[in-house]
């Protein structure tokens, strides 16, 4: 879809470390914050930017607007801030933007890490119950309160749906779902979600495109995602030129906060097994 007529959002970007930059790139619902998991270690060594999407967090935009508008704030971004090569990171939409901006913007992107994402996104998410969204919505507010309370995890979030979202109960990860996925939640627009799932609605695929991406990537899953399938993103990464596949057994759609050490530790391996992907040149 063409879409240069589009004027660009002007995005709220977290900006942390000095050197070779990535753009982190948050689902939904999400915002740059939802990413600190990978922001504060890789910006120990590199130069982060994390922003929000258009419609989420601090990126406020009024009026309707469609997914493909996302990549023109993004590329946007990329000239405001003079960044000429980038690895990028994305987590479930993000990844998908992830993908799209490579395919759209190939001479820029030097690399990709795909977390819990795929070019043609499958889901067996069970139907939602009345109980599920009370158990949910008293949950969520619990654990704001008083994140990783033992009590309320084993009494309520154990039964809501964040038993889809995640496998492992832990507080680290009760941790994260109170400090960055509430929050991003509640400043998530309504048009940011209609843009997603109208698109969702058309069927979205790209698996045919991925052959024209010739940058190194790393697919990264968790077993038990309910909301984007293992097998979906094992089926982008055997799209994938030069890719790496890495499944995280007893994980589901938000493994990096249930396992952040695990993650962050491969992440690291991919790197410094792929230089090419964090030099300039």
């Amino acid at each position: 879809m063409p879409d240069s007529y589009t004027k660009a959002a002007n995005l709220k970007v977290d900006i942390q470390g000095q050197g070779f930059p990535i753009l982190a790139l948050h689902g939904h619902p999400g915002c740059g914050r939802s990413l600190s998991v990978f922001t504060n270690h890789l910006s120990k060594r590199y130069q982060t930017f994390a922003p929000d999407l258009r419609g989420y967090g601090k990126s406020r935009f009024q009026g309707n607007f469609a997914m493909q508008e996302h990549l023109t704030d993004l590329e946007a971004l990329l000239d405001r801030f003079q960044i000429e090569k980038c690895l990028l990171l994305g987590w479930s939409l993000g990844g998908i933007l992830a993908m799209e901006l490579a395919l759209r913007l190939p001479q820029r992107v030097t690399g990709l890490i795909l977390v819990a994402t795929a070019a043609r996104p499958r889901g067996n998410h069970p139907p939602i119950t009345w109980q599920d969204n009370l158990y949910t919505g008293v949950a969520g507010l619990l654990n704001y309160i008083k994140p990783s309370w033992r009590w309320n995890i084993e009494t309520f979030g154990k039964r809501s749906l964040f038993r889809h979202l995640i496998q492992q109960h832990t507080p680290t990860a009760y941790s994260y779902i109170a400090q960055e996925a509430v929050p991003a939640y509640l400043q998530t627009s309504p048009a940011a979600t209609r843009a997603l799932y109208n698109a969702l609605r058309l069927g979205y695929n790209r698996l045919p495109d991925l052959e024209l991406i010739n940058c190194p990537s790393l697919v990264m899953a968790g077993g038990q995602d309910r909301h984007i399938t293992a097998e979906s993103s094992l089926e982008t990464a055997q799209h994938l030129k030069y890719s790496q596949w890495r499944c995280y057994p007893h994980t589901a759609h938000l493994f990096p906060w249930e396992i952040p050490q695990q993650v962050l530790s491969d992440i690291d391996h991919w790197l410094a097994k792929h230089p090419q992907v964090i030099v300039s040149q």
